[in-house]
């Protein structure tokens, strides 16, 4: 039973008590909470919602859209949908902000809501800030009957978001047509089953799909992890595929596997679409601080420079804007591309990653040997409640206090070519444990040294 509240939206498990899990009254406050602020910015705001495939996204989206309404503001209702797809609906729609009830890459008895903008961003921290208090507060009216506002349905945005992809100068539709590629998807029973396979049909692309009714009952763990990617790679070995299509529920995270089976790993997917725009144009990159350094070798190499920035996609759109950077993300396979959107995006990475796979002219095995070879051990700690992090944080830094430290987020620790970041998560009660090396072994071992100062320091 749990309840986060964080840069990543309103995220609870379903079932249980109100304030401890995203219960139907905790919908009905945050939502609230939103619609007010929204009414104190603008003069008769509406509010685009989408949900992924999840079982209790319906009713979510029944108690969201109702409580909205209730307060006056027009609903435009995607219904299944994806997150960029979403994003990009606020701006085409001029509304005044969204909201996308999905918990992501969490498991089925999850759900969440993430609040958008109206320029189809994540909100800042600080306007999170004002819905959790005005939430808390119960600071929140409604409309009498004759003002409440409607619900209109739209159907039409997944292929208003495909157009606009077909529409960017480094979408090569010839090139990709041109090979015939036949890929196989994995889109975890959810909305990428709907809108991947639309997209890849006007690319020219055969497709296979696993898992690609949208019934929100994942085959597998959601998280597009290599260990969660088992049957995918099974079925490339079995059949003459040139890549394997992984994505998670909401369709803003994109996993590939090579033609021969293997992983081409979800942190080189923005490291190898980062290389393909950065060939055509030249300029800086951004990632967070838990990603691949593989990115900062890629992009100096191409004459740019790179950028870290806090864990978060809203905090590495910030950083994006503040660098004028041409393409940036997170290492769980997150593109952000600002030509379309500011916004993690799996549609567009699948669109521009497939253009350079035809334009490279070789197989994707090929392809991810290009890159410099880091390998990142990701581990965690459950949270209870006497772990104090932000003592654990302070003692491991006075204890590596002569190696290089950023506390941006959390804690980064560099040893020469090697890393480790430790920070609490947005979206799950746990502390992330992220170490780097060129070696496995060696960033499994720099990631357990860690966690055994961290149990030591927790029985001192």
């Amino acid at each position: 039973m749990t309840l986060i509240k964080s840069i990543a939206g309103i995220r609870g498990t379903i079932g249980g008590s109100p304030g401890e899990t995203l219960s139907p009254l905790d919908v009905v406050k945050y939502a609230a909470a939103f619609g007010e602020i929204l009414k104190t910015k603008f003069k008769n705001p509406k509010v685009v919602i989408g949900r992924d495939a999840r079982p209790s996204g319906p009713m979510i989206g029944a108690l969201l859209s109702n409580t909205l309404i209730a307060q006056g503001i027009d609903i435009i209702d995607t219904g299944l949908s994806t997150t960029p797809t979403v994003e990009m609906a606020v701006v085409a729609e001029q509304a005044q902000g969204g909201i996308v009830i999905t918990a992501s890459h969490n498991p089925i008895g999850w759900n969440a809501l993430k609040l958008l903008t109206d320029a189809g961003e994540f909100i800042s921290a600080e306007l999170g800030a004002e819905v959790l208090k005005r939430a808390e507060a119960g600071n929140y009216s409604f409309e009498e009957s004759k003002n409440i506002g409607k619900i209109i349905s739209s159907e039409v945005t997944i292929m208003d978001h495909i157009e606009k992809i077909l529409q960017l100068t480094l979408v090569d539709v010839p090139s990709i047509k041109a090979k015939k590629f036949k890929v196989i998807l994995d889109a975890v029973n959810s909305t990428g089953g709907i809108a991947i396979p639309l997209l890849l049909a006007k690319l020219g692309v055969e497709v296979l799909q696993i898992n690609g009714e949208p019934n929100g009952l994942f085959a597998h763990n959601p998280e597009p992890l290599p260990e969660n990617i088992g049957q995918i790679c099974k079925e490339i070995e079995k059949g003459k595929f040139d890549l394997g299509i992984v994505v998670d529920p909401d369709v803003d995270r994109l996993a590939l596997v090579s033609e021969n089976g293997e992983p081409f790993g979800e942190e080189y997917t923005l490291v190898a679409v980062s290389d393909y725009v950065l060939s055509k144009t030249p300029g800086n990159t951004v990632s967070n601080l838990s990603s691949t350094q593989a990115l900062k070798v890629v992009t100096e190499k191409r004459k740019g420079i790179y950028h870290p920035a806090a864990v978060g996609e809203v905090n590495v759109v910030a950083k994006m804007k503040e660098v004028a950077a041409v393409i940036g993300g997170e290492g769980n396979g997150g593109i952000i591309y600002p030509e379309l959107h500011y916004g993690r995006d799996a549609l567009v990475g699948i669109a521009l990653f497939l253009s350079h796979l035809a334009q490279f002219g070789r197989p994707a095995s090929v392809l991810r040997r290009q890159y410099p070879n880091y390998f990142i051990s990701k581990n965690k700690i459950e949270l209870t409640p006497e772990i104090n992090i932000d003592a654990i944080l302070e003692a491991l830094k006075n204890k590596y206090a002569k190696h290089p430290i950023n506390t941006t987020d959390g804690l980064k620790i560099e040893f020469d070519h090697d890393w480790i970041h430790l920070r609490k998560s947005n979206t799950e009660p746990i502390i992330r444990i992220f170490a780097e090396s060129e070696s496995l072994v060696t960033a499994d071992h720099l990631a357990n040294k860690i966690i055994l100062d961290i149990k030591e320091i927790m029985t001192d």
